[in-house]
């Protein structure tokens, strides 16, 4: 739902900013949280037919995460926005500027809801997607990661014992440094770094899941806590519960574990270049300059038998 500008400055002036150090993430039931974003593009000079994808808004519904509400502000006045979802289920917003004069900013205020619970069910054919088991882009292996892939699926492990080892592994294959990968880094060549950011370690996890024969999905969103986007990896299994459906399972190999409660999804793909935040085109000669900035609040926690709303 997109409301108007009243009605979610009077939500957002309600909503009470609580301090997630210290919550037992264990006991919680139900979380809810305010994310704001704001993008900047500055250019040397005007620029026309802008057209900007934003890949920002979550879905309105990812297993138990639901999105209470939205607003995207546009610093310009003049502008036509669309909406629709991605192959792979993602909300796309596209705006349309005529012209920037050499500034546009793009500002977006997000309440997102997350419930605990079961096993995140997935359609059975993710077992068998070819987008998911197929070398991406950004994901192509080389020979160091075939031998990586072959040691640790030696002994025969698969399944979830396998996709954690490939988790443990792939969180003690870096250190988390900034500023020497970039959006276009491969996995062949973080690896070869031994360094990196989210991205690089998601890469990384999602060839070797592949090399391995685990269908995976690269995961963009936030982490509590975290100042930038952070990334992190679904790994598609079989249910015997369900037999009809498989479940994703979320690791996070940055931080070696299990992502829970307080990972909120944007959006889902291959690989980075499939959920890309930003990205455009416009006519000019010159290139444009972003700034960005994000705050993600909890404003709702309530632990189980015990609700609580501070």
């Amino acid at each position: 739902m997109n409301q108007g500008p009243t009605d979610l400055e009077t939500m957002i002036a309600a909503l009470n900013l609580l301090d997630h150090h210290g919550v037992d993430w264990q006991r919680v039931q139900r979380t809810a949280y305010l994310i704001h974003q704001h993008l900047r593009y500055e250019y040397p000079g005007p620029i026309y037919d802008l057209q900007q994808r934003l890949m920002i808004v979550p879905p309105e519904y990812y297993n138990d995460q639901r999105r209470i509400i939205y607003r995207l502000d546009v610093s310009v006045p003049d502008y036509e926005i669309t909406s629709q979802d991605d192959d792979y289920g993602n909300a796309v917003l596209t705006v349309h500027v005529p012209q920037v004069a050499q500034s546009i900013t793009f500002e977006v205020w997000i309440v997102i809801e997350r419930h605990a619970g079961g096993p995140h069910y997935v359609p059975i054919t993710l077992l068998t997607a070819a987008p998911f088991l197929q070398a991406s882009a950004l994901t192509q292996p080389n020979e160091a990661l075939r031998a990586v892939a072959q040691e640790l699926a030696s002994d025969g492990a698969t399944g979830l014992v396998l996709a954690k080892r490939i988790n443990d592994w792939t969180h003690e294959a870096l250190v988390y440094t900034h500023d020497v990968t970039t959006i276009r880094t491969t996995a062949a060549e973080a690896l070869a770094l031994g360094q990196g950011v989210c991205q690089d370690y998601s890469h990384i996890m999602l060839t070797l899941c592949r090399l391995c024969g685990l269908p995976a999905r690269y995961v963009s969103g936030h982490l509590l806590g975290e100042g930038g986007t952070h990334a992190w990896v679904e790994v598609f299994l079989p249910s015997d519960e369900r037999p009809e459906e498989a479940v994703a399972v979320p690791f996070d190999p940055t931080n070696g574990n299990l992502a829970g409660l307080s990972y909120l999804t944007i959006a889902v793909g291959r690989d980075y270049y499939d959920v890309a935040p930003t990205s455009g085109t416009f006519r000019a000669s010159y290139r444009g300059q972003l700034s960005a900035s994000k705050r993600v609040g909890l404003t709702v926690l309530e632990y189980a038998n015990t609700p609580e709303e501070l």
